[in-house]
């Protein structure tokens, strides 16, 4: 059981219970899952590009990642429908609080000239998508071996019903927003 799920069960639902006042313990908004998405645009040319990514991807989440196909064809962007273009991996559960500890306390504070993650990042029902410029922040990433940097979004799908109660609860879990 990782630290912190031991922690969420204590002293967050007592933050959250006081903050918003909630009747019930079972109202207060959890994480649900982690989805973490590489788009990989030059997979139309290079296959290698992708089995590239999808090994960095599954060395950062601890997770078999899926590749993700086109939906539709873009000529301008000489893209066919049903063609691989990216991965992406859900983290739900033990994984997920464990990758949420990882980005928050190794990957964050690795990132160059970093004063906080953006505050707007949130979709207005209480999710919050982030982006990151290079996967070489984290740790498990060799700097050595990496053919080229690339970046991913990680979403956090919680069960808040609000931005702000959303907001709280990855404050709660040391998310660093910026002021």
């Amino acid at each position: 059981m990782s630290r912190l799920k031991d922690i969420y069960n204590d002293e967050i639902v007592d933050a959250m219970v006081k903050k918003f006042g909630y009747k019930n313990v079972m109202e207060v908004p959890k994480l649900d899952k982690i989805v973490v998405n590489m788009g990989v645009g030059e997979a139309k040319d290079n296959a290698k590009a992708l089995e590239s990514a999808v090994k960095d991807m599954e060395t950062i989440t601890g997770q078999k990642a899926v590749t993700t196909k086109a939906k539709k064809a873009i000529a301008n962007f000489k893209i066919r429908e049903g063609m691989a273009i990216g991965c992406k991996v859900t983290l739900r559960g033990e994984k997920m609080y464990e990758f949420l500890d990882r980005l928050v306390n190794l990957a964050l504070p690795r990132v160059r000239d970093f004063r906080g993650v953006n505050p707007n990042g949130f979709d207005g029902r209480g999710n919050y998508a982030l982006g990151i410029k290079e996967q070489i922040i984290f740790p498990e990433i060799e700097y050595d071996k990496v053919d080229k940097v690339r970046g991913m979004d990680i979403v956090f799908v919680t069960t808040a019903k609000s931005d702000e109660e959303a907001r709280e609860l990855l404050a709660q879990f040391n998310m660093p927003f910026a002021k």
